[in-house]
């Protein structure tokens, strides 16, 4: 499984009905499993991003399918980033040569 961060803005939409938003992170990541995915952590962060999400997902395009159906309810934008583990950079230093 690939690992993803999701930095992540409320909309005005979303700060409409603020009070809910943690029963909107549960429903994010019960939603996970239908893309093959897993939302591993989720912080409500003070700063530039409202939320910062922990995803796996087994490829870009659940991935990218997921965010996509998360950030069409309009209450949330996002910018995805693919992170890689130690493990993950090493194979990609070593196909480096």
């Amino acid at each position: 499984m690939a690992t993803y961060i999701a930095l992540t803005h409320i909309t005005e939409q979303g700060m409409r009905s603020i009070k809910d938003t943690t029963k909107r992170g549960e429903a994010v990541k019960a939603a996970a499993g239908k893309f093959g995915a897993k939302v591993k952590d989720l912080y409500w962060t003070l700063g530039q991003y409202d939320l910062v999400a922990i995803i796996e997902a087994p490829d870009e395009v659940s991935a990218t399918a997921f965010g996509l159906t998360i950030s069409a309810s309009g209450n949330t934008r996002s910018e995805t980033l693919r992170a890689f583990s130690g493990e993950e950079m090493q194979a990609v230093l070593v196909k480096m040569g």
